[in-house]
């Protein structure tokens, strides 16, 4: 079981002056970097939203895998995340033993810390395991200056 990854994500350049280097190339495999491109409307307070319905992780304790959907809401300031970035960023949490809980708070922040939101929330569903379903929610606002 792989220890939950401590990495900063970042905004990573390409060649072709967009700043992706994910999007429109083929298959990729799991990836802890975030790719985002300027906002063009930061004068608006549009809603995005992210619905990662085939979430995985494992049990810290049992090693079983873990099931869930997240629901990634966000309102940008300058940036905007890339959907296949945050696809692979996603991915790499298949093998990494972590409690619901955590997930959705590091989750949160490494967002957060990445694009500066106005604001963002986070809520994850995870599947009923011992006839218990666990819903977590978090949310976090840059503070008004």
């Amino acid at each position: 079981m792989a220890k939950s990854p401590t990495k900063k994500a970042r905004v990573q350049g390409s060649s072709k002056g967009t700043g992706l280097t994910e999007l429109g190339r083929g298959s990729s495999r799991p990836k802890r970097q975030l790719e985002a491109f300027p906002n063009a409307h930061p004068e608006r307070d549009t809603t995005v939203t992210f619905h990662c319905r085939e979430f995985t992780c494992v049990c810290p304790i049992t090693g079983q895998p873990d099931f869930g959907e997240l629901e990634i809401s966000y309102i940008p300031d300058k940036l905007v995340l890339e959907s296949k970035s945050l696809k692979l960023y996603l991915w790499t949490y298949r093998e990494v033993g972590i409690f619901h809980e955590d997930v959705v708070n590091e989750l949160l922040d490494a967002l957060y810390d990445f694009l500066q939101p106005r604001w963002i929330g986070i809520t994850g569903s995870f599947n009923v395991r011992g006839g218990i379903g666990v819903e977590v929610a978090s949310e976090r606002e840059k503070p008004l200056i």
